[in-house]
């Protein structure tokens, strides 16, 4: 199985060695799944616990104090789930597999995703702070009230980040892409991003897989991971597609980003605009 996984799109780490050998651990984990989705869902799995990414535990924290969690999954059958703005659950991208395989939907939101989590046996109360979280709210100017006014006048102050994780894999034969975040620090109570989108967070189709991180907003409105699939199929290798696709999302719209991607071929891609996207791949 190939996989390759990223840490998301952004400034430079923290701790980046840890984090480094947390993407490797989840990589060469994955690389022994019998099936593509087992193996996209699990490299993502084992990094939303880890503390040290912006993906379940250690997520960002919205504009109310909480933390709400999103993911997508898609394989190169057509099998798609979203799951978003779910309080509570580490693993989104269990929610959104579940979404995939278990549903005639692509994607649920709220507490009606919270509850359908709780009815597929994924955990729905976990702490998903963090002592740094919890320090960098705290240390935070909060919002005057919570009428909206007031909170998107602290928004428009606060709103920043750009970190989720992700992994896309095959072998040979089945392929597929997973996405998932935290969210952007400070962003509007409910607010979400490009991850669980399909074509923007994640995409794939029978040739290739793309997972992207980033700037949510702009990457939702470019379409990222959709155009590297597009790029690919037209006949670029998974490389050439990613830093075409950067290099165009970056004229458009001035944000940073990053994308993997894997094609049939077993051939990978990756390429960012950020200062830093850690990654990790397994070799077939």
């Amino acid at each position: 199985m190939q996989v390759l996984v990223h840490g998301g799109a952004g400034s430079n780490p923290e701790a980046s060695a840890q984090r480094q050998e947390r993407l490797d651990d989840s990589a060469r984990q994955a690389s022994g799944a019998a099936t593509a989705i087992e193996a996209v869902a699990a490299a993502v799995r084992k990094l939303e616990s880890s503390p040290g990414f912006n993906a379940g535990v250690g997520g960002a924290v919205q504009s109310d104090g909480a933390i709400r969690t999103d993911a997508g999954l898609m394989t190169g059958d057509g099998r798609t789930g979203g799951a978003c703005a779910m309080p509570g659950v580490e693993h989104a991208v269990a929610v959104a597999r579940a979404v995939a395989t278990e549903t005639p939907h692509v994607l649920l939101a709220g507490d009606r995703a919270v509850a359908f989590a709780e009815s597929v046996g994924v955990a729905t109360d976990r702490n998903l702070w963090t002592r740094k979280t919890r320090t960098r709210w705290e240390d935070l100017e909060q919002p005057e009230s919570d009428a909206i006014h007031d909170q998107l006048v602290w928004v428009r102050k606060q709103f920043g980040g750009t970190d989720t994780v992700g992994a896309v894999a095959t072998d040979g034969e089945e392929i597929a892409a997973a996405t998932s975040t935290g969210g952007r620090w400070c962003a509007l109570a409910g607010r979400v991003g490009d991850v669980p989108q399909i074509g923007a967070g994640f995409y794939a189709s029978e040739r290739a897989a793309v997972s992207a991180t980033g700037a949510g907003e702009a990457i939702a409105r470019f379409g990222l991971a959709r155009r590297v699939v597009d790029a690919i199929e037209d006949g670029d290798d998974p490389q050439t597609a990613a830093d075409r696709a950067i290099r165009g999302f970056e004229a458009k719209t001035g944000a940073h980003a990053g994308v993997i991607a894997v094609d049939s071929q077993q051939r990978t891609g990756k390429a960012f605009n950020s200062e830093s996207m850690q990654t990790s791949d397994a070799p077939r």
